[in-house]
């Protein structure tokens, strides 16, 4: 384990947008996530955690502090329980449990991230979130202390949880699937439509406005107002899925920023609705 300096978190972004970070370590186990907070602590810095970051905007000036990248990777079955670490990739999480004949984390599949962030966002895909197979999450606090939440206790809804109030690491998940002979078949369909329908070759993170309802999806009410293909400095809306913002030239920050400022009046412009924005934005470092 190692204290990185002066990291560019371009290289853990999957926007491929950021500035730099004065300390970074990435942790694979609990007593690895305990030293870093001791670090900070004994430091007087900022911290902040990160899995695959698939769901962040960085700003591109400087972090003074500690960034905490979460690869904690184990993976454990137990008949119908897996327990995961949070740093485990969450599309890989619901190709493997499919290989293995069970059924529950079939929409994962193609989702960029970790368990981690899935569970700090609620993740979700093809009418499922991540909240409805998950049992209990383990947690540690700012102070060092372990905690374990159940389900009902995480205070989910769409794209929001508990944690996204809570200052710590999620550290481990346990999901209960059931056995499906069709649960591969099934995962493979979901991947296979993600692939056809979203911008993999491009960088981004994912959706970027939640959906205003079921029936009136985000990438539904930007195509509608014809911004395919808009762009601003380096950032674009993707012309395959209009709910991503795609970097496919050097775009900065304040690039997606000004796009994603434009999206939002021209949607309210035509449909009188506001769209909220579904990803994490660091405006500026004031952690």
């Amino acid at each position: 384990m190692e204290i990185l300096c002066n990291q560019s978190l371009k290289n853990y972004s999957t926007f491929k947008i950021g500035g730099t970070a004065d300390y970074l370590l990435e942790f694979k186990t609990l007593e690895e996530a305990l030293y870093a907070l001791e670090f900070a602590k004994e430091k007087k810095i900022p911290w902040f955690v990160i899995g695959k970051g698939s769901n962040c905007l960085f700003p591109d000036t400087p972090f003074k502090g500690l960034v905490l990248v979460n690869n904690i990777q184990f993976f454990v079955q137990q008949n119908e329980i897996f327990k995961v670490g949070a740093g485990f990739s969450f599309s890989y999480l619901g190709a493997k449990t499919a290989q293995l004949g069970y059924s529950g984390l079939e929409f994962a599949s193609g989702i960029p991230g970790s368990v981690g962030g899935a569970i700090f966002m609620n993740a979700g895909a093809s009418m499922m979130e991540t909240k409805d197979p998950l049992l209990e999450v383990e947690f540690l606090n700012e102070n060092g202390c372990l905690e374990t939440f159940q389900k009902n206790q995480m205070q989910f809804s769409y794209r929001k949880s508990s944690f996204q109030l809570k200052k710590g690491i999620i550290i481990s998940a346990q999901f209960q699937l059931m056995a499906n002979p069709k649960a591969k078949e099934i995962q493979q369909k979901i991947l296979a439509g993600r692939v056809k329908s979203q911008p993999y070759q491009d960088p981004s993170i994912g959706c970027f406005f939640k959906n205003p309802s079921k029936e009136m999806p985000a990438g539904k009410l930007i195509d509608e107002c014809g911004l395919k293909g808009l762009k601003i400095g380096g950032a674009s809306v993707s012309t395959v899925h209009a709910n991503f913002i795609v970097n496919q030239n050097g775009a900065s920050h304040q690039d997606v920023i000004l796009l994603k400022q434009l999206i939002k009046h021209k949607v309210y412009e035509k449909s009188g609705i506001h769209l909220e924005e579904e990803v994490q934005i660091f405006e500026e470092f004031t952690i």
